[in-house]
C-alpha cells in the first residue's frame, strides 16, 4: 500500500485511473466539488473505489467543515455553519454550544455515510487570533484553548456516531498565520511560552484518531523546515509535547507554502514523520512520482490507519433520525441569535 491519499478528476474513474489506483493502492482518496454532482452519482464513485481494492473500511475522504469549507452544497446536500456559530452560541450557553456541535457533528456524519465517505477533516482546532489571516477566521471554534477542545471533542463524537472519522487540524497550530497557506508559506514568530496556548487544544485531544499537520514555519522550533516537513516538530512538538498518537497527515502537498516538485516535497514529508502524504489535484504525473519516491507503508502505519477507520461504517437508513438532529441543532443556535 502506498502512504498517500490521492484525488480523483471528475464524476467518475478514468480507464487510467482505474489502472493506476489499482496497482498503486493508495491508503485512501479525496474528494472535491469536481467529484461530486448528485447523490447517486457520488455513491456510484466511493462504491467503485471501494470494489477496486476490495476493502470496506477504505478511506474515502472530504474536506467537510460547514460554512466556506464545504466541498458538498445544497441543493442536493444539507448546509452545516461553520465553526463561529458554535463559538457565539457558547459565550451564553456553553452546554448547549456542546450539545449543539455534536448534533450538527452527527447529522453531517450521516450525509457523509449514506455516500460512501468515511473520513472528513473536521474539526480544526487552531485559536482564532485577532490580527491573524482570515484563512482560519469563522473557522475557528473560539479563541479560548479549552472552549475549543469542548466543541471539538463534541465534534469528534458526533462524528464517531454517524460512522465518520475526524482529523484535527492544523497542528501545532494555524491559528497565527499571517498569510495564506494556500498561497504563501507563513512564518510564526510566537515564542515556545505563548504557543503553550495553541497546543492546549490539540493536547486535549490527543487521542484523536487521526490528525493533520499544517504548512507553517515555526523558528523557535526549527528556522529551516516548516512542521509538515520538520523532523523536529513532528517527533518533539506532534508526537511528544502534543502526545499525539493516531495516523499523521500532511496537509496538501500541492500547496504554495511549499517549494520544490511534488514527489520531492512528500519525500520530505514522509522523512519528516507524516505517515501519509495528502495530494489532491489528481495529476497523473505528479501521483505516479509520489508512488516512486514513497516506500511501502510500514506495518506501525498500517495499523494505524485501521485503528482510524475500525469504527466507521457505510449507512443510508437514518435519515430521518438526521433532519432530527438538524432540527436540534437549529433550535439550540436560535438561542445565540435572540441573545444577540
Amino acid at each position: 500500500m502506498t502512504p498517500a491519499i490521492f484525488g480523483c478528476s471528475g464524476h467518475e474513474l478514468t480507464a487510467n485511473e482505474r489502472d493506476f489506483f489499482r496497482e498503486a493502492d493508495p491508503a485512501g482518496y479525496i474528494l472535491f466539488g469536481r467529484n461530486c454532482l448528485d447523490r447517486e452519482q457520488l455513491r456510484r464513485l466511493t462504491d467503485e473505489l471501494r470494489d477496486l481494492h476490495g476493502r470496506d473500511r477504505l478511506l474515502v475522504s472530504i474536506d467537510q467543515e460547514g460554512g466556506r469549507v464545504a466541498r458538498l452544497r445544497p441543493p442536493h446536500w444539507s448546509a452545516y455553519p461553520a465553526g463561529g456559530a458554535f463559538d457565539r452560541l457558547y459565550q451564553v450557553a456553553p452546554a448547549s454550544a456542546i450539545v449543539a456541535a455534536r448534533a450538527n457533528a452527527e447529522a453531517m456524519a450521516l450525509e457523509l455515510s449514506a455516500m460512501g465517505i468515511t473520513v472528513t477533516y473536521h474539526p480544526p482546532l487552531d485559536l482564532r487570533q485577532e490580527g491573524a489571516h482570515d484563512v482560519i477566521g469563522d473557522r475557528a471554534l473560539g479563541s479560548d484553548p479549552m472552549q475549543v477542545a469542548a466543541l471539538g471533542r463534541a465534534i469528534l463524537d458526533g462524528l464517531q456516531a454517524g460512522g465518520v472519522g475526524g482529523c484535527i487540524k492544523h497542528m501545532p497550530g494555524h491559528g497565527r498565520s499571517l498569510v495564506d497557506t494556500h498561497k504563501e508559506m507563513p512564518t510564526v514568530h510566537a515564542s515556545e511560552q505563548e504557543l503553550e496556548r495553541d497546543l492546549a487544544p490539540f493536547q486535549a485531544l490527543s487521542n484523536a484518531r487521526i490528525g493533520m499537520t499544517g504548512h507553517l514555519l515555526f523558528p523557535v522550533w526549527d528556522g529551516e523546515n516548516v512542521a509538515t516537513l520538520s523532523e523536529t516538530v513532528i517527533r518533539d512538538v506532534i508526537r511528544e509535547k502534543i502526545g499525539f498518537t493516531g495516523l499523521l497527515l500532511s496537509d496538501d502537498i500541492d500547496m504554495q507554502a511549499l517549494s520544490g516538485t511534488i514527489p520531492e516535497r512528500s519525500r520530505k514529508a514522509h522523512e519528516a514523520g507524516c505517515d501519509i502524504v495528502l495530494n489532491c489535484w489528481a495529476r497523473m504525473d505528479d501521483m505516479e512520482g509520489i508512488c516512486d519516491v514513497l516506500p511501502a507503508m510500514s506495518d506501525a502505519i498500517t495499523e494505524r490507519l485501521a485503528r482510524a477507520l475500525e469504527l466507521t461504517r457505510i449507512d443510508d437508513s437514518r435519515e430521518t433520525e438526521r433532519v432530527e438532529l438538524l432540527a436540534k441543532r437549529d433550535d439550540l443556535l436560535a438561542i445565540s441569535e435572540q441573545a444577540g
